[in-house]
């Protein structure tokens, strides 16, 4: 299929491309440190190999919410969004961006969304789950009281946000201590997310702000494959449960998923079943996979061609108003 539409492709600046070693260990992390630096050659050349049209673009993993100090994370965010604008600005018709926002401080992130929207055009904003505020041992989840501002202006834009992945810290997940190869997207990256995504969606986030919409990545962290049984517990034992709707409901209604990372038809269909094919985005996450494996295996899977244009265009043209 040609002309696809991706929306979680990675980029990183001068600032924040040594957060990504630990990710390629030895030799492969100088091609992967290449990759995530460029913007304008091989992304483009490896976009037309792999029939995609046009990449939103987005800071690297943990990004700004790995910065403690919030003054450094307001700079760095800035920074970023302004380097990837001016990459944008170069090739309009095949790259865009989602911002990174400084976390830290809700009211810096929410004046800085609506400058990334309004000013450089951006399509919405990617957040790399927690934020560490202050001390590196210190984090916040976003159903915290402080971001109920924040969220109020995110869902005033009309733009989605992408809920991404990052590690847990090790203090306060030692059930990884001695299994390094559990870490990140091996099992890490989905269960730290999941979470997260979770807490947003039973906290009331969607009940005060009912068209925000938030996308999960890597065909839904799991999520989806478990909501029944989420629902079917929380129905038994709420618990105090402080949502107005389902768990299910918010999936189906507040949530999109990405196909990035995850190139497994039996894993997509039983997504399609249970959000349907109008919520699911075709997607790479790039460098850290590439757009051939993405694009031979999507071009090619068990699905109606119907169902083909609308995960790998039409639903994202939808979302995000694109020509």
């Amino acid at each position: 299929m040609r002309n696809k539409i991706a929306l979680e492709e990675h980029f990183a600046i001068d600032l924040t491309i040594e957060q990504s070693k630990i990710y390629a260990p030895g030799a492969v992390w100088e091609m992967l440190k290449s990759n995530l630096m460029d913007i304008e050659q091989q992304r483009l050349e490896r976009m037309e190999q792999g029939g995609t049209e046009y990449s939103i673009l987005s800071l690297n993993s943990p990004g700004i919410e790995g910065i403690p100090d919030a003054k450094q994370a307001i700079e760095v965010a800035r920074r970023a969004n302004d380097v990837l604008a001016e990459h944008v600005a170069r090739h309009p018709s095949r790259l865009g961006g989602f911002a990174a926002l400084p976390m830290q401080d809700p009211e810096a992130a929410a004046r800085e969304l609506e400058r990334s929207v309004k000013d450089l055009g951006f399509h919405g904003f990617m957040v790399n789950g927690f934020s560490q505020v202050g001390d590196a041992e210190n984090v916040v989840y976003y159903d915290a009281p402080q971001f109920a501002d924040f969220w109020a202006s995110a869902a005033a834009l009309g733009k989605p946000f992408y809920m991404h992945p990052r590690d847990p810290l090790p203090s306060r997940e030692p059930i990884y201590d001695g299994f390094p190869w559990l870490t990140a997207a091996t099992w890490a990256f989905a269960v730290e997310t999941s979470i997260h995504a979770l807490r947003l969606m039973t906290s009331g986030l969607f009940d005060r702000n009912p068209g925000l919409q938030m996308i999960l990545g890597h065909l839904g962290e799991g999520i989806p494959y478990n909501v029944w049984r989420v629902d079917h517990i929380l129905k038994k034992a709420p618990r105090g449960l402080p949502c107005k709707r389902s768990v299910g409901e918010y999936l189906q209604e507040n949530v999109y998923l990405t196909t990035s990372g995850n190139f497994r038809t039996q894993t997509l269909q039983s997504a399609m079943l249970e959000v349907g094919s109008d919520r699911i985005m075709y997607s790479v996450d790039y460098p850290f996979e590439t757009h051939d494996e993405a694009s031979q295996w999507f071009d090619t899977c068990s699905i109606s061609e119907t169902d083909r244009v609308k995960i790998g265009r039409e639903n994202a043209r939808r979302l995000f108003g694109l020509e």
